[in-house]
Formats: C-alpha cells, sequence, structure tokens
C-alpha cells in the first residue's frame, strides 16, 4: 500500500472517529456546555459532562464564585462526576478547565447576579396615562379654507406639541388659549414640536371658523388615554412594578404614547367576550375607588408600564415573593399563568409552553404559549385581550408574562421573558443582566382620549399563513440549527487538536 493510500485511509479512519465521537453522550454534553452562565446569588449549579478524563477547574476570581465551595482557584476534578459551581458574590469571573491540568478545554464567563424575588400579580387594574404633551392625531379643515392650517404649518400625525409662543403646553384646554388670544391679535404662533427625538420650531396662523364663529388651527389632539391590564409583578424591596407586558400604543398614530405621567387603579371584570378563530376576546372591566391609586407610571417601554407602588397589591394569588427564572431556565413543557376572568379574583390556569425562542436581545416574542386548562378555555376560549401581563409560572418560578394572542388561534399566543420586564422596571441593573444591548424606551399607549379613542387593546398576531409554510420554516430553522452544530464540533475539534499539538 503506498504511502499516498495510507494516508487516504488515515484520513478515513480520523473522519469515521470524528463522527462517531459526535455522537457520543460526552461529546454532546461538551457540545451543550455553555460559553456563559448567569446565576442568582444563593443558588447553586450542578454541571455534567460524564467524560471519563481528569481535569482542572480554574477561576479566575474565587471570590465571586467557587468550584466544589473551594476556596482555592484550582480544583481538581474527574470530569465522570458532576461538579458544582456555587456563587460567592455578586460580579463577574471565568470559569475554565483544563484536561490533566494542561490543554485547555473550555472556557465559561459566570455572572452572579442579585437574588430577586418579587410577588407575581395576575391582578386586573384600570390605567390611566397622560402623554408629555397634547399628541396629533389627525387634521380637519376650517370652515372657510381650502387646507388645513396646521397642516399647511407642517404639523404632523404623531407630532408632540411642547410648547406655544414660548409657553409650555401640558393641556389641551391650554391650546385652546393660545390659539384664541393669537387669532383676535391677528397674528402667527410659534410652536414648538417633539417629533421624534427631535424638536421642531414652526409658524401656525389661526383661521376664522366662519361656521362656529371661533378660532381654529384644524387639529386633532389628545392628551390621555385609559384602558384595563394584568399586574405582573410587584418587588416588596425597590417597591416598584411591571405590567401589561407591551407598550402601549395610539390607536389612530400607531406610536408608543411618551409618558407625561398617570397611575394604574383598581379595577374589575364584569363580563368576558370569548374569542374565537378569527376574532380575539375581550375582558371587559371597570374602574373603582379611582382615588385610591395603586401606583404611577413612570415608563411606557416595548415590555410594558412600570412605576412605583407603595404598598403590595392586594387581592393577588399569593402574598408570598417567589424568586424569578433567567430565559436560559425556562423549558418547553407545562406551566401556568396568573389572571383574573370574574371581579377581582386572581386564579391559576395551566398552559403549554409549546416553544421557546432564544434570545441575545430583548424582544417581547420569547416564547409561544398554549392554554390547556378546561376552565378558561370554556370562559374565554383562550387568551383574550385585556390578559397581557399576566404572569407566567414554571417550577415555582416567575418566568415570564403574556403579551399576544393568536387571531387564527385564540388558544394559543407570545409571552416575553421576566428578565426584560424586571430590566425595564430597574429591578435589576442592565450591566449586570443582560447578554444584548438594554431596551429602555420613555413611550407609551392606552385607550380613551379627549378627541377620539387611543386602543390599549392586547397587540394581536396576524393568523399563521399555513401549516405547509409553518413546517418549511421550522425545516429551515431546524436546518440551520444542524449547521451551527456541525461548525461547533469542528471548530471545537480543531481547537483540541492544535492544543495537542501545542503541548
Amino acid at each position: 500500500m503506498g504511502r499516498r493510500q495510507r494516508s487516504k485511509w488515515m484520513g478515513l479512519f480520523l473522519v469515521l472517529l470524528l463522527v462517531l465521537g459526535s455522537m457520543s453522550t460526552p461529546f454532546r454534553q461538551y457540545m451543550a456546555f455553555p460559553s456563559e452562565m448567569r446565576l442568582f446569588s444563593g443558588n447553586l449549579k450542578e454541571i455534567r459532562l460524564t467524560m471519563p478524563v481528569s481535569a482542572t477547574a480554574v477561576v479566575s476570581d474565587p471570590r465571586i464564585a467557587a468550584v466544589n465551595r473551594s476556596t482555592s482557584d484550582r480544583v481538581q476534578l474527574h470530569l465522570s462526576h458532576p461538579f458544582t459551581l456555587v456563587p460567592k458574590n455578586i460580579g463577574q469571573t471565568e470559569l475554565s478547565l483544563k484536561l490533566f491540568g494542561m490543554v485547555p478545554f473550555k472556557k465559561m464567563q459566570v455572572k452572579v447576579l442579585p437574588n430577586i424575588r418579587v410577588i407575581p400579580g395576575g391582578q386586573s387594574i384600570g390605567v390611566k396615562l397622560k402623554s408629555a404633551g397634547p399628541l396629533v392625531v389627525g387634521h380637519h379643515l376650517v370652515q372657510g379654507t381650502d387646507k388645513s392650517p396646521s397642516e399647511s404649518s407642517d404639523i404632523r400625525v404623531g407630532d408632540y406639541i411642547v410648547a406655544m409662543d414660548g409657553q409650555p403646553i401640558h393641556e389641551i384646554a391650554e391650546v385652546g388659549k393660545v390659539v384664541t388670544k393669537a387669532g383676535l391679535e391677528g397674528r402667527s404662533i410659534r410652536v414648538l414640536l417633539k417629533r421624534g427625538a427631535k424638536e421642531k420650531l414652526v409658524t401656525l396662523t389661526p383661521a376664522w371658523d366662519r361656521k362656529e364663529k371661533v378660532y381654529r388651527i384644524g387639529l386633532y389632539i389628545r392628551n390621555s388615554a385609559a384602558g384595563v391590564g394584568t399586574l405582573t409583578f410587584y418587588d416588596p424591596k425597590q417597591k416598584v412594578y411591571g405590567a401589561l407586558g407591551h407598550v402601549i400604543t395610539d390607536m389612530d398614530t400607531g406610536q408608543p404614547i411618551r409618558v407625561g405621567g398617570g397611575k394604574i387603579i383598581h379595577s374589575s371584570v364584569t363580563s368576558i367576550q370569548k374569542g374565537e378563530t378569527g376574532e380575539p376576546g375581550e375582558k371587559r372591566a371597570i374602574f373603582f375607588q379611582e382615588n385610591n391609586t395603586l401606583g404611577n407610571i413612570q415608563r411606557n417601554t416595548p415590555f410594558g408600564i412600570f412605576g412605583s407602588m407603595s404598598q403590595e397589591p392586594d387581592s393577588g394569588f399569593t402574598r408570598q415573593s417567589v424568586p424569578v427564572g433567567l430565559s436560559e431556565e425556562v423549558k418547553e413543557g407545562p406551566a401556568q399563568i396568573l389572571t383574573v376572568v370574574d371581579g377581582q379574583k386572581v386564579e391559576s390556569y395551566d398552559i403549554q409552553i409549546a416553544h421557546l425562542i432564544h434570545q441575545k436581545f430583548p424582544a417581547t416574542k420569547g416564547m409561544i404559549i398554549k392554554v390547556t386548562d378546561p376552565r378558561l378555555l370554556k370562559r374565554t376560549g383562550g387568551i383574550v385581550q385585556g390578559m397581557s401581563g399576566s404572569p407566567i409560572i414554571q417550577n415555582g418560578k416567575l418566568v415570564g408574562a403574556v403579551t399576544h394572542v393568536f387571531v387564527n388561534d385564540p388558544t394559543s399566543g407570545y409571552g416575553t421573558y421576566i428578565e426584560w420586564m424586571l430590566q425595564d422596571a430597574g429591578v435589576l441593573q442592565s450591566t449586570a443582566f443582560q447578554k444584548g444591548r438594554r431596551f429602555f424606551v420613555q413611550n407609551g399607549n392606552l385607550r380613551k382620549g379627549n378627541r377620539r379613542k387611543a386602543g390599549m387593546a392586547d397587540p394581536v398576531v396576524e393568523p399563521l399563513k399555513s401549516t405547509e409554510e409553518l413546517e418549511s420554516s421550522e425545516r429551515s430553522a431546524s436546518k440551520r440549527g444542524r449547521g451551527r452544530i456541525w461548525r461547533r464540533y469542528v471548530s471545537s475539534w480543531r481547537m483540541i487538536t492544535e492544543n495537542l499539538l501545542n503541548c
């Protein structure tokens, strides 16, 4: 057998070993070994590799975390047995595994986070939100003119009126006073607008309405909204809350309402419009004890509304705080949601977490959930509007909140991971929590306004197009996943081989 042929057979043999090795349990566990691990202070993590080799675990800062409770930065292990990672202090360190004490094998960033426990919500709440200045929601003609004066002045739908003639504007009534004064004096008005992140100064001339005998500027504006949602959690230490699980947007403009104040109050569910295919259901509720404010509204972000709450909310499912679960702790399988379908009584209902969407950055659609509880299905048909913000509990931990409902299947919808809501509530610093950048938006929105209505209905997902398209999408995702795994196999074997050659 020639040298060339021997090399060929040796290559085939090595490829066979690689394929067989990649199918083995130890190698799969090796590939599943994360490059980053986040732990709450006080929670131990057992790590299993079941590989028949000895190794040395090296912790760069043993004050942050320890292996098997050792105080040393180097611990001898045999990877056929599990070992325990013990968080000690809040911070970040690096764990390295070296085979036989010499060959670099795996590295993992370890982040120890403050231990967080919150009280899960589920209560129906009334939301009253004021925008940061009147919001422009439309134009109209003034009797005797061919075009709206405000439209001629480049005032657009979605703009906020910040000031007029140098005078800050907070209420709609203040706009009317300035317009009347300028009209009687026969002059224009300098209007300062907030358009997105920028400010714009325009000149606006009031027009005389021949029919109504008043001066007008041809604008529809709104500065308040109201609606019903669900409380997600309350942090008794920092006395803050999170609710809704999604941003509140204006019905006419589709834009988040910039928060200029607001409050959450008591609400009681009076009836349920049951959800059906193509027609999402709805909770119908009333406000009461409106002078008894539960909390204020300070932020309206893609993950809900957040603010201060001076005392623990009543009528909850439990008064005991529960631990929270990070996104990597959530598993596909059974879970529960807490919500109200009658009066103020919070009840627990069974759901199934059908699919998880792994996220490196904050996003509202983190998991697909399906209602399985026959009681809830009989009463509501599944997920209905007003249920957004209902906390999702799995294995005794608060892991997420309901956010969306599927139009073509009201039994199913989306949920968001609770960590994104905790982050925007300020319960945990984003630098400690996050794998990606932080979302922190000061905008938001709701329902009833001074001129027209602004919807606070739960975001509704458009129907899934077809079973074939869904299966095709899943096959594509599966192929991408297999490709990533294969690249990781090759990369890992290359790293191991190079380390062995360099020893």
